[in-house]
């Protein structure tokens, strides 16, 4: 649905600069607060014509006027990213009424339109980075080991997963769509205690460099560089030295954009064309797509788990059927880095080390007054938000994951090692030169594209949590908070890679995944049961969701809780504590176990009560909020 070649955004033009379109400038642009002065001066072409006449109005009527959607040319402004300052302190503030969110422990809302609705083609960006963020994760290991065991018995979980995940991640946007403001920042309204046990969860879950690690392996053995190299008289293996090499480049790779957010967006959309094309290219070479006529014989196992299956792995592939845990939560911010919505008004994160003029976020964002306009803006914007996460993460996990599925099926199956060592160790010996280049090309970008995505996702995601929770009052600068995550967690992975491996040499970097993985899979219940709760308790009835997603929101609870409760069990009866085993029927289970079981019921009541509840009590509350409905709102 992309009318052309989206702008790198790796461009440095400084806040206020309105340059006109395709003149080869950077995507990184803002428009100046009401009053200022700024030249517009452009060669007289029926472009700049009607961008000049797109500036007017932006002056006249910086939220939109009457107008739902956006030209062409004010839509282009989103292809990098696109700030639109508005005089905070001159706008109304939101009284405490039905039509406006409600403020929990945080000030109010400021009054603002609701930007004009752009096309989807304008604003792809934070979905292609979470599909990065899945590549390497689900849909290159965990599923193809999987169904490398099991045949494609459990294909039916990994569209469980991702359709799943589609509601999930376009539910956590929800609240940023509407008022501009994180769901750090949203989850602060609630309690200030959540953000800190996001980011504690976030810490154990990602933490651990696997997917640098991962890469690395697959570079090392690709290259011939296995076995080990004497550093400053220390035997280090050489994967570690790549490893560590591909975590600089992460680092370096940041100070190429003055807003953070775009060289994030440039580099992983570049890699994951090369992922998906080399995908394709496999399945073609292997002849592995004749496993995909075994599909519909799979059917009657909808439902059913194996005995013999690895709780841990599996849990770990739901949550990674997408991204999962803690990365799911940057689907926030990075539409508001890209100027979704209210967003637009909030500021971006800025690099420290160019010296550029900081934006300012908010602390308490924006809200819209129920107008018709804005009741039909909204109605389009959430159109654009599901459309570019369905077109874009979903379309291509559903490209990607059952190819390599369908290879691992042909190649290796049975198999019960790790996955990467499935991959490089069984696949790839048998495939050919072109399918062994292929494969190898596979690994390094899909393991790559992940480990970048999560340092991008852990450092953002913890900066904002800290800013909210502590920093913002502390007086901190969200910038430079950043920038300092940023290096200390490629300092960290450094450490992790090099000394904190040892102990694990015949496990990792597959351990560090599977660790990860399940970690993430448990994170995913309280904070989706917290963002249905919110959804439906602390937004006015026109930007809820409908009862069909509130639905949709309750399944995603107890599917996730439900797995949770089973891999805790089964973890402390490892750990010698048999008293916790958890039956999956839940009868059968000892007593611990049966407490497990009771705690999930418990909350998960909980979150369908009070939804339910709220959804009811704000019926019939905003005059004409039917306008803002519309398919899947």
């Amino acid at each position: 649905m992309s009318d052309g070649d989206a702008d790198s955004g790796a461009g440095d033009d400084s806040p206020g600069d309105r340059s006109p379109p395709d003149t080869g400038t950077s995507g990184d642009h803002s428009t100046p607060e009401a009053g200022t002065g700024n030249d517009r001066s452009a060669p007289e072409t029926a472009d700049s014509r009607e961008w000049e006449d797109a500036n007017r109005s932006l002056d006249d009527h910086p939220t939109g006027g009457d107008d739902v959607y956006a030209s062409e040319v004010e839509g282009k402004q989103y292809r990098g990213t696109w700030y639109l300052p508005l005089r905070y302190e001159d706008l109304d503030e939101a009284p405490e009424s039905e039509e406006y969110p409600e403020q929990g422990t945080g000030g109010s809302f400021r009054v603002a339109d609701l930007p004009r609705v752009p096309r989807v083609g304008h604003v792809v960006g934070p979905s292609a980075i979470m599909l990065g963020a899945s590549l390497g994760s689900g849909e290159t290991l965990f599923w193809p080991v999987l169904t490398s065991q099991f045949g494609w018995t459990l294909f039916w979980a990994f569209l469980v997963g991702i359709l799943t995940q589609f509601v999930i991640n376009t539910e956590l946007q929800r609240w940023t769509l509407a008022t501009g403001e994180s769901i750090f920042r949203a989850f602060a309204r609630v309690g200030t205690y959540w953000p800190w046990l996001f980011l504690f969860g976030g810490l154990i879950s990602l933490g651990w460099p696997g997917w640098a690690a991962g890469a690395a392996q697959v570079a090392a053995v690709g290259l011939g560089f296995s076995g080990t190299v004497e550093v400053l008289g220390f035997a280090v293996a050489s994967w570690k030295l790549i490893a560590a090499a591909l975590m600089g480049v992460i680092w370096l790779s940041y100070q190429m954009s003055s807003v953070m957010y775009n060289a994030v967006e440039v580099f992983q959309i570049g890699l994951l064309f090369v992922a998906i094309g080399a995908a394709l290219m496999l399945v073609a070479v292997s002849g592995s797509w004749v496993e995909f006529g075994s599909i519909p014989d799979a059917a009657e196992s909808v439902g059913t788990l194996p005995e013999s299956l690895d709780i841990a792995v599996f849990l770990g592939g739901l949550a990674f059927a997408g991204a999962g845990g803690y990365l799911n939560l940057s689907q926030s911010l990075w539409m508001r880095e890209k100027g979704y919505g209210m967003g637009n008004y909030q500021g971006r994160v800025k690099n420290p080390l160019r010296g550029d003029d900081p934006e300012p976020i908010e602390r308490d964002g924006f809200t819209f007054r129920p107008t018709v306009t804005n009741l039909r803006r909204w109605r389009g914007w959430w159109k654009v938000v599901q459309l570019e996460h369905l077109l874009t993460f979903v379309v291509g996990l559903l490209l990607v994951a059952p190819a390599l599925m369908s290879v691992a099926i042909h190649y290796s199956p049975g198999e019960t090692t790790d996955a990467i060592q499935m991959w490089l160790g069984g696949i790839a010996p048998m495939v050919g030169p072109v399918g062994t280049f292929l494969v190898f090309a596979i690994l390094f970008v899909a393991l790559f594209t992940t480990e970048y995505a999560i340092v991008e996702s852990f450092v953002r995601n913890s900066a904002d949590a800290l800013y909210e929770s502590f920093g913002r009052e502390a007086g901190w600068d969200l910038p430079k908070l950043f920038w300092r995550l940023l290096t200390a967690f490629c300092l960290w992975g450094l450490i992790i890679i090099f000394a904190f491996t040892s102990p694990f040499e015949g496990r990792e970097p597959f351990f560090f995944l599977v660790v990860g993985a399940a970690m993430s899979g448990i994170m995913m219940w309280p904070y989706t049961a917290l963002v249905l709760v919110m959804n439906t308790t602390r937004l006015p009835e026109h930007v809820q969701p409908g009862w069909a997603r509130v639905a949709a929101m309750w399944w995603a609870s107890g599917f996730y809780g439900y797995f949770s409760v089973l891999l805790v069990g089964t973890t402390l009866v490892e750990l010698g504590f048999p008293v916790f085993d958890t039956a999956p029927t839940i009868l059968g289970s000892n007593p611990g176990g049966y407490v497990l079981w009771a705690g999930f019921l418990l909350v998960q009541g909980y979150a369908v009560g009070r939804s339910a509840a709220g959804k009811y009590q704000s019926s019939n509350t905003v005059p004409g909020a039917d306008e803002a409905k519309g398919r899947f709102s």
